[in-house]
């Protein structure tokens, strides 16, 4: 770590000395020979560090050096951040100044500047002290960075050429290898689904355990995962839980985890008792399966409670049990124990060959067969040991590179558990230096954590491990950076987008996390109970704590004051305000409890602060004093009650904010969040989910031409507050069309009031909001425009899904031209009568067959289609596969979904449904429809026969996909009458 965080320091060093010449200022006064001198001790140092990374595995005093010179390199780079955030603060007081006139709201801090005041004085005392202090540190660091860079010498470390930057390689996204399969374990998996399913063996005492037992790294829970996943073993159980057990056994950590994944939320129980009691009402006379993974308790008055409160389940409920140790299995009461054993020869190649020889060419893979199984060899029947070093020579095309791999002194262990970390030592040390910081700084989560890649890549910025370049930005780079550590099999388990197939969450294997965990001890540390507590955490810098039983903050946490990440998770509404004195340091702060009423105003100490999540953020606002970090990257707020409105009228300061995430939770039905006027001054963002126009003081008021300048946006953009108080030429203004990057775009008009209305101005508007031409998806709502049909709508291309819902229209626009959709859904337009062929479109697509016949195709893409309250909706006719003089019309060719709900008057279905390859048709609340094409004796039932899924009644019972994108959000639909 050391090497990465040397290398960093000088590139930050050069950077703030290199600003404040550019911006003709001297805010530190005195330092130019110190921080040359720093600088040039920084590059002595760092020629010698890929020796002593090395050498400190088995060298101790090599390993207090090098702690020595983290220590003063961690402090040096927090004076030149703060150095760096004095000409940050400074640029911004030169805009204010000259926007003055223009933006009077951010006049209040700033003011002082160039009006004389008693405060003004305060204030640049204040500001010189602390540039003082800056010079002081500086100068006072470098002595002790000058014995340090003496005392290498007497260690006689090998020198490193090579000083340039490393380049690291992109990697390409599409080739993953599946090593989903497992080698030499089939008839393992079968028998225990069989054991699972109850096949082969007399029932016993319920629930029935079942214990995998084997060292760390022989594939326990991959074999537990494949059971857990079968798809008859899904069909078979009632409730299925998954708990991550690891050591300690905290009683009380895996109550709430079985009970939390049983209930699908958090309980606000904390008791043992009161957990186990709501567990056995839970799954009483209920077929249960449950896996524990990683178990390391042996005392079986640990498990007694656990055993007597699963008593309840129904006969045939099991429990799968993964373990290191044989006593585990017997103090659990295990029915069935199965030893795995290591792999024979013949599976490990099959594991290692199938990844390291992965797209490569024929005749280079014969050149290099004989080494790869000496690399076989090596892994000792392993799988992960062997799907790591396949990960790793996949990358090395030479037979010189494997065979250097072969020859390194790192195979040495007598160990054949610890034999895992040779590959894996070999695979971090081939990565570059910041590839090996990101990866060990995963070691701050605990084991079975599920990371989210935006959530590394956002955390990973906030710590300094990114560089931008001039072609590419930070996110990209960090995403390649996550895609390299999966590639390489640091990461597993993952779950990918739909969409673009890029992953979305991954877990990291356990033997993986201990390995992370050995690479950054004593900087990381990951606190999952109470017991855990008591460590020396004078060096820690990287810190999870979950405090599960306490309601403040442990006070022995508090040595920690150098701490750069700090993950807290609380059960109780602790109070912060003592904690924001400490932890000045803090890049990443992640607060999440139960309830958190309100940010306090200390926050503003965190002058450091990159990254800050706010989890179930019950105020009503956000304070002011949030404004003055100005390193501030990302901010995610998950809103928690409906009580949150406002935004701090001085956000715009916060200049290098690259990611304004609102998460509602829910609550968005009830929210109308006040942006402040100046938002717009935030050029950096790249994420901006949520953006509302609102507020009833004009002068105050964010317009929606304020959103002209964010052209870097990317993802989802949600705008909120359109309608009658928004003109057209504001709209414009807005310039969508210049946001590449959306792929989303939800655009919500004025609420509905109750009243059938038509603005004329909001089709003006709708008109004028013109979205950049690749957007993928479009959702439209509370519009009250007579028509819609903007001018833009046809050249969306690429729109794959729209959703438009509580309209006035009178007739739907044409969307069967649209080429690429794929999904449609229409909800709540009561004035829509008749739906006919200016839906459809007539232009779609044309084709000439037998140079004679012209085709026109409607819908040529679409696969799912709804409409839901559209009550006085009568008649739906269309055309399809019919001929007229020279033309021949099909209509919705790929369509398999089909919902109508809540449509009472509609009288048939079109005759054209006859010609798709419909897979499922719902028909909710539409009673003529319902009697029409009754099944087996309605007058239409023969139309629609062949259709294999026909479901009739409640959509709570059948729609599960429907309901996941209302929650989402996606369409914001308030249903005021009862559906009944």
């Amino acid at each position: 770590m050391a090497e990465g965080l040397v290398t960093d320091l000088i590139k930050q060093l050069v950077s703030v000395v290199a600003w404040e010449a550019e911006q003709e200022v001297r805010l530190v006064v005195g330092v130019d020979k110190e921080a040359k001198r720093l600088e040039d001790h920084l590059r002595t140092v760092r020629a010698v560090l890929n020796d002593a990374e090395k050498r400190q595995v088995t060298e101790d005093t090599v390993k207090v050096w090098l702690e020595k010179l983290n220590n003063v390199c961690y402090e040096m780079e927090d004076v030149v951040d703060e150095w760096n955030t004095e000409l940050i603060k400074s640029a911004i007081q030169k805009e204010e100044e000259k926007n003055a006139n223009s933006a009077p709201v951010l006049k209040m801090k700033q003011v002082c500047s160039f009006i004389p005041s008693p405060s003004c004085c305060f204030g640049q005392v204040d500001k010189l002290a602390r540039r003082h202090d800056i010079a002081h540190k500086i100068k006072k660091l470098d002595g002790i960075l000058d014995k340090i860079t003496k005392e290498k010498d007497r260690y006689k470390f090998q020198l490193t050429n090579d000083l340039s930057p490393e380049v690291v390689e992109r990697p390409q996204t599409t080739s993953f290898v599946d090593v989903s399969e497992i080698y030499g374990r089939d008839s393992i998996k079968d028998d225990l689904v069989g054991m699972l399913l109850g096949k082969g063996s007399e029932e016993e005492s319920s629930p029935h355990i079942i214990s995998l037992v084997g060292m760390g790294g022989i594939g326990k829970t991959t074999l537990a995962q494949l059971a857990y996943n079968d798809p008859k073993v899904q069909a078979h159980f009632e409730i299925k839980v998954w708990v991550c057990v690891s050591n300690p056994f905290d009683q009380c950590k895996v109550a709430k985890e079985i009970l939390e994944s049983i209930e699908h939320q958090s309980p606000n129980l904390t008791a043992l008792q009161g957990l186990l009691e709501k567990i056995t009402i839970k799954v009483w006379g209920i077929k249960f399966f449950l896996v524990l993974d990683d178990v390391w308790m042996e005392d079986s008055i640990m498990w007694e409670p656990f055993k007597n409160a699963l008593k309840c389940c129904a006969q045939g409920s099991r429990i799968i049990v993964t373990t290191r140790k044989s006593r585990v299995a017997k103090v659990m009461g295990s029915v069935s124990v199965t030893n795995l054993e290591l792999l024979s020869k013949k599976d490990c190649w099959s594991v290692f060959s199938k990844i390291a020889f992965f797209d490569r060419d024929p005749k280079q893979r014969e050149q290099l067969e004989d080494l790869g199984w000496q690399m076989v060899e090596k892994c000792k029947g392993l799988p992960l040991a062997a799907k790591t070093l396949g990960s790793l020579m996949r990358f090395k095309r030479s037979r010189e590179e494997w065979k250097s791999i072969l020859d390194n002194n790192l195979w040495e262990f007598e160990d054949v558990e610890r034999s895992l970390y040779a590959p894996l030592s070999l695979s971090y040390y081939d990565l570059s230096l910041p590839l090996r910081q990101c990866f060990s700084f995963c070691a701050v989560f605990p084991k079975d954590y599920v990371f989210s890649s935006n959530e590394l890549v956002f955390m990973w910025m906030a710590q300094g491990y990114i560089k931008s370049k001039a072609n590419m930005e930070m996110e990209i780079i960090a995403r390649d950076y996550f895609e390299i550590l999966a590639i390489r099999s640091f990461f597993h388990d993952f779950e990918k987008n739909e969409d673009n197939s890029k992953i979305k969450k991954c877990k990291m294997h356990d033997i993986v996390h201990d390995f992370a965990q050995l690479m950054s001890k004593n900087e990381c540390f990951s606190i999952n109970s109470d017991n855990e507590l008591g460590s020396d955490y004078k060096i820690a810098r990287h810190l999870q704590l979950e405090n599960l039983k306490k309601t403040q903050f442990p006070e022995s946490i508090y040595s920690a004051k150098n701490l750069r990440t700090l993950i807290f998770v609380y059960r109780s509404d602790c109070k912060l305000s003592t904690l924001f004195q400490h932890f000045r340091c803090l890049r990443t702060l992640s607060l999440n409890g139960d309830i958190l009423k309100e940010l306090p105003d200390a926050v503003e100490n965190f002058i450091h602060l990159r990254y800050l999540n706010l989890i179930n953020y019950c105020g009503n606002g956000l304070p002011e004093t949030i404004c003055h970090l100005s390193n501030l990257q990302t901010l995610k707020i998950i809103i928690g009650s409906n009580e949150f409105h406002k935004l701090p009228q001085g956000i715009s300061k916060l200049i290098n904010l690259r990611h304004f995430i609102l998460d509602f939770n829910n609550c968005w039905l009830n929210l109308n969040i006040e942006f402040p006027r100046g938002f717009g001054r935030l050029t950096s963002l790249r994420t901006l989910n949520y953006f509302s126009v609102s507020g009833k003081d004009d002068s105050n008021r964010c317009k929606l031409g304020e959103l002209r300048n964010l052209n870097h946006l990317y993802g989802t953009l949600d705008i909120n507050g359109l309608g009658s108080e928004i003109d057209a030429c504001d709209a414009e203004h807005a310039q969508l069309k210049k946001k590449i990057g959306l792929h989303t775009l939800v655009l919500s008009f004025d609420e509905w009031d109750g009243e059938e209305i038509v603005r004329e101005n909001d089709a003006l508007v709708l008109n004028a909001l013109e979205p950049p031409p690749k957007l993928e998806y479009l959702s439209i709502g509370m519009y009250r425009g007579p028509t819609m049909f903007p001018n833009w709508m046809m050249s969306l291309n690429n729109l794959k899904k729209l959703y438009i819902y509580n309209l006035s229209l009178e007739h739907l626009p044409p969307l069967g031209k649209l080429p690429s959709l794929e999904i449609v859904e229409i909800w709540v337009a009561s004035s829509v009568k008749k739906v006919s062929v200016e839906f459809l479109g007539i232009e779609a697509s044309k084709k000439k067959k037998n140079d004679d016949k012209i085709i026109i195709i409607a819908f040529p893409n679409l696969k799912s289609l709804s409409f839901s309250y559209l009550r006085e909706w009568e008649e739906w006719n269309g055309m399809g596969g019919e001929e007229e003089d020279s033309v021949r019309f099909t209509i919705m060719p790929h369509l398999q979904h089909l919902q109508i709900r809540d449509c009472p008057k509609l009288k048939s279905l079109p005759n054209f449904l006859r010609t798709t390859p419909l897979q499922k048709l719902y028909i909710y609340y539409s009673p003529i429809l319902e009697e029409c094409y009754k099944r087996g004796t309605g007058e239409e039932w023969p139309k629609i026969s062949h259709i294999p899924n026909i479901i009739y009644g409640s959509p709570e019972e059948h729609d599960e996909e429907l309901i996941k994108v209302i929650k989402e959000g996606l369409m914001k639909v308030v249903i005021k009458e009862d559906s009944n």
